[in-house]
């Protein structure tokens, strides 16, 4: 897979209050093949306005692996299922990567599963 085939792929990432709300999220979207991965991380520290106040809070990292065919259902159920009122979604291109695993994650994000 050359340098071009890999700007297909996109990093995704969001965060939620709390481990289990984000290994809820993760399971869904793989089980659904929105990504073909989510990488949790605890003990995020997130500082930020919100309602014209500062706010800092605890929260998680997730890392979600893609593509960006289905960036767009997975823009639209993060929306849907995620308890925010107002969730960070932010994807980010890939520029290069191990083909085997840029291979991986499109067969595991295809929704014909083949």
């Amino acid at each position: 897979m050359s340098v071009s085939d890999s700007l297909s792929h996109v990093v995704v990432f969001t965060t939620l209050a709390n481990a289990e709300d984000a290994r809820s999220l993760v399971q869904r979207l793989v089980t659904d093949r929105l990504v073909a991965c989510g990488t949790i991380l605890d003990k995020a520290q997130s500082i930020y306005s919100w309602q014209g106040k500062l706010e800092e809070t605890p929260e998680v990292l997730v890392i979600l692996k893609t593509t960006w065919e289905r960036w767009e259902e997975l823009q639209d159920t993060v929306a849907k299922l995620h308890p925010y009122d107002l969730p960070e979604l932010l994807a980010v291109p890939v520029g290069a990567g191990l083909p085997d695993y840029l291979d991986w994650v499109v067969k595991h994000t295809r929704e014909d599963r083949t």
